[in-house]
């Protein structure tokens, strides 16, 4: 055996893992929006806890610690990219809602959080997704309480203000047919 190995942490790793790997990818998807960079966001983090998992206190602050390196890898990696302008000939048509409406509306809703700032979409994903108190929010994101309660609610006022949102409540209207 290695040094610093303890095989009971192993364990505990290795269930936490196999427990709570759908929530924690769902949680990378609400981070970065696509569902394959959320999978390599879950595996970094959970890359990057394995060779911390010993230093921790106790199994229950597995998760936590999980959910903060998510939030800084996820940051990280968005400071390297270069987000800029896709120029088109046309701009896209508004399509009519139909039967699918909700999908529609979700779909809407996460181009409309990928807008905004990375820690304000953490604040976000983390207080209404994951319905976690401001208390442990900010100590996953390294920031005073005062801090996530001013992001969260900017971050609704930006959303309530976009212009995907308002397209949400506006419902299209079908052209009649002749």
């Amino acid at each position: 055996m290695g040094v610093g190995m303890d095989p009971g942490r192993d364990h505990e790793f290795a269930e936490f893992v196999d427990g709570r790997f759908t929530a924690l990818q769902r949680f990378g998807y609400l981070l970065t929006g696509e569902w394959h960079q959320a999978e390599d966001l879950v595996q970094s983090a959970l890359t990057k806890v394995w060779f911390h998992r010993n230093s921790l206190r106790s199994s229950a602050a597995l998760e936590s610690y999980t959910r903060t390196v998510m939030v800084n890898t996820s940051t990280q990696w968005w400071r390297r990219k270069w987000r800029g302008e896709t120029p088109t000939e046309q701009l896209p048509e508004h399509r009519a809602q139909e039967q699918y409406g909700s999908i529609d509306d979700r779909d809407l809703l996460l181009r409309a959080l990928a807008t905004l700032p990375r820690r304000t979409r953490a604040a976000l994903v983390l207080r209404y997704f994951e319905d976690l108190p401001e208390a442990e929010i900010a100590q996953i994101m390294g920031c005073s309480v005062g801090t996530v309660k001013s992001s969260v609610s900017r971050g609704l006022a930006r959303l309530r203000e976009h212009e995907l949102i308002t397209a949400m409540s506006t419902p299209v209207q079908k052209e009649a047919r002749p």
